[in-house]
């Protein structure tokens, strides 16, 4: 088991950038695969000595329903941040600075939740402060900074502290 894990230090990046490699290929083929799994190979033993620690999941089908939630608020963000920048005037518009309070700790599940933050339109993830402990977000329009931040902590941290932590 050392001797694979060795040879194979992150096996599922492997097949993720094997994939990834097909589908920028945009085509099927034995050497695509071929060598879409030798990239997927190199790259992670090749970075293997920065990766001392592999990320854990305490419950790593709990993601599956993560994702659910991300693909439908990035959906309902496109409706609402399509009516903002139709229908409201620019002197209607109220931008802010969020700080959002983590009570994550993992490296991980941060940037995870940072991420899902940048992915929905109308927000952006722009830091995280020196211990990790708040996160600061712009937001395109806000009525209350306080609900937001709310928000971002009861749909998205809750579920990658249950994922992560």
């Amino acid at each position: 088991m050392k001797l694979l894990r060795r040879a194979l230090p992150h096996p599922l990046l492997t097949l993720y950038l094997t994939v990834t490699w097909l589908l920028l290929v945009n085509g099927w083929s034995l050497n695509s695969l071929v060598f879409g799994f030798l990239l997927g190979w190199l790259i992670p033993f090749v970075t293997a000595a920065y990766w001392p620690d592999q990320p854990k999941m305490r419950a790593p089908l709990k993601i599956i329903a993560y994702i659910g939630v991300v693909i439908s608020d990035i959906i309902l963000a496109n409706i609402v941040v399509a009516k903002i920048v139709l229908f409201k005037s620019n002197a209607d518009r109220k931008p802010a600075w969020v700080t959002v309070p983590l009570d994550l700790r993992t490296p991980e599940a941060i940037t995870v939740l940072a991420a899902t933050i940048t992915l929905t339109p109308g927000t952006v993830s722009a830091d995280v402060s020196d211990k990790g402990h708040a996160l600061l977000v712009h937001c395109l329009d806000v009525e209350d900074a306080e609900a937001v931040a709310a928000e971002i902590k009861s749909r998205y941290e809750a579920r990658l502290m249950e994922i992560f932590e």
